[in-house]
């Protein structure tokens, strides 16, 4: 049975416009799901120039391994070919094979080069991918493909998901409009060491490939790299970004180039907006948690101890119970590994100050706190008292849904 739809889903996808020079197809492959899409072709218009980012995982999937070789040939990007319900990943010699044959007939289908093809797979690890019934597809979706197909593209990369995930923004380049559209699939398995899950975005900018990278990889700190589900990063995680150039302005020539301000605004913005709707369709997810760290010796460290506080099993099974424990949150804090002072350390909950230096504070009004936690959307902010690193990370509670559909995942 289908898990119900989180909580914090929102009310449904927004307007996406086409894409100049991206087309999209998704189909029913038959790998795992019934009754729903479970692969995507996306086709670009030749001069489309790619970036990505991938896990850091030592056992990464074969598609992994192939986008990296492709994307760093400095090819360009022709095709996208995505399927779900099969990882591809742990599957030797087999998986590699698989890849292979699914890039040469996406390439001959798009009569473009193999290294212009960049594949990923989502879902089960270990089982080998029947590649067949992708490739038996990709001629008649490539010439299908069609501008307007976003919301079947979202909801083809979906495994866990309960819901698509989509962005869009318009942004200026040196005068010129330019739009930017991503799709994003994770519920489980998020801890992104590097991006996250299956992330993709296109725009119609005309940005050489390089300067493409570092926005993206700068983008990603922020966004990406600072949430967690539940602690475990994926050997497939991927995240790339695909500019056609189809807008008409100007090339910047570096990524700090006055020009790509309002863009670089854009793209990190929506970055962040597809990120957040990851976690917040976290596996078994009622609650919606921010974490704000200040006074750390870094912003690294401050990072480092959000994501302690983020991660703690005994912190996420408190706020699922709406119980303000925050004694919880000292313990996370403490076993981070990074510099923090116990008599200076400060928390509040939800805007209400819960300790103050290093102790309960004077007055503690336990009632408003536990108003807040009912809600969905949960705010715990942390100063450790020994310098002026910041950062904010965000991830969810941790309930019985989670166990219980991790525990039927493969059945």
């Amino acid at each position: 049975m289908a898990a119900a739809v989180s909580p914090m889903a929102p009310a449904g996808l927004p307007d996406l416009p086409a894409i100049a020079g991206v087309r999209l197809a998704a189909r029913n492959c038959g790998l795992r799901y019934k009754g729903r899409p479970d692969l995507l072709v996306a086709v670009m218009d030749p001069g489309t120039t790619a970036a990505g980012v991938f896990t850091r995982s030592l056992t990464a999937s074969a598609p992994v391994l192939w986008c990296r070789e492709a994307l760093a040939a400095g090819e360009g990007a022709r095709v996208l070919v995505v399927n779900s319900g099969n990882s591809n990943a742990f599957t030797g010699k087999a998986g590699v094979a698989s890849v292979e044959r699914t890039v040469a007939q996406a390439a001959k289908a798009a009569k473009a080069k193999p290294a212009q093809v960049f594949v990923a797979s989502t879902g089960t690890i270990g089982v080998p991918l029947e590649d067949g019934k992708i490739t038996v597809h990709l001629d008649e979706m490539v010439a299908e493909a069609s501008p307007d197909r976003w919301a079947e593209a979202a909801r083809a990369i979906m495994t866990t998901d309960t819901y698509p995930k989509a962005a869009t923004r318009t942004a200026s380049i040196g005068g010129v409009k330019v739009t930017i559209t991503g799709i994003a699939k994770g519920s489980g398995m998020i801890a992104p060491d590097m991006a996250t899950m299956l992330a993709y975005v296109f725009t119609d900018a005309a940005i050489p490939q390089a300067v493409l990278q570092t926005l993206l990889a700068k983008g990603t700190e922020d966004s990406f790299n600072a949430i967690t589900v539940d602690s475990d990063t994926s050997t497939s995680d991927t995240l790339m970004l695909f500019a056609t150039g189809k807008a008409g302005n100007t090339a910047p020539a570096s990524a700090g180039d006055a020009s790509l301000r309002d863009f670089r605004r854009k793209l990190n913005d929506l970055l962040l907006d597809l990120a957040h709707q990851v976690v917040k369709d976290g596996e078994g997810a009622t609650k919606f948690v921010r974490i704000d760290v200040a006074g750390a010796a870094s912003k690294a460290a401050a990072r480092r101890i959000g994501m302690a506080v983020a991660n703690s099993p005994l912190v996420k099974t408190a706020i699922a119970g709406e119980d303000a424990n925050w004694g919880r949150i000292v313990m996370a804090v403490g076993k981070s590994g990074e510099k923090a002072d116990r008599d200076r350390l400060s928390i509040r909950i939800g805007g209400v100050q819960v300790a103050l230096n290093g102790q309960v504070a004077e007055g503690y009004d336990e009632a408003p706190v536990n108003r807040h936690m009912k809600g969905h959307d949960i705010v715990i902010e942390v100063d450790v008292g020994v310098g002026r690193g910041k950062a904010t990370v965000w991830t969810c509670d941790l309930t019985h849904g989670y166990i219980e559909i991790n525990g039927a995942y493969r059945t």
